[in-house]
């Protein structure tokens, strides 16, 4: 059977997001974003709006990117998949959680004038950071044939 687990998400961070550390060394970040959702109400027909918290966990260069240039209330993109994990809480119940494993993070908002945006050309300049993904696809090269001689069909 074939599946497909593939997030995106558009929120604003709940909180400032915490750099740690596990004890192997590698660099991992935990935040929480609001999304807000559309619905209709049935009794009112109306379509109304609803938040969603949504928990996201982000790795290495990745959570490394999201605490240096994200704080409360900064809108962010977040493209990932779905995890469900089990654990134990202190009194030894048994808990699920779900969230959002972060396959790249990205800004929404161009950045204003007073953060080094030229306006007047459109260009972040060079100190506009890059969107971080773990994306390891490249684009293809594509070679250009002069002649239909050329074609090997």
């Amino acid at each position: 059977m074939a599946s497909f687990n593939k997030v995106i998400l558009i929120g604003n961070m709940v909180a400032d997001p915490e750099l740690k550390t596990t004890p192997s060394g590698v660099n991992v970040c935990s935040f929480r974003i609001a999304v807000g959702r559309r619905y209709v109400k049935p009794s009112e027909n109306q379509q109304q709006q609803q938040t969603d918290f949504i928990d996201i966990v982000a790795w290495r260069m990745q959570a490394e990117f999201v605490v240096k240039y994200f704080s409360k209330g900064k809108p962010i993109l977040v493209c990932g998949a779905i995890q469900s994990r089990n654990w134990q809480d202190r009194d030894g119940n048994k808990r699920t959680t779900v969230e959002v494993i972060a396959d790249e993070v990205s800004f929404v908002e161009r950045k204003s004038v007073s953060d080094g945006f030229n306006s007047s050309s459109g260009d972040p300049g060079p100190t506009a950071p890059a969107a971080y993904s773990t994306s390891y696809e490249s684009s293809p090269k594509f070679e250009e044939i002069s002649s239909d001689d050329d074609l090997p069909f």
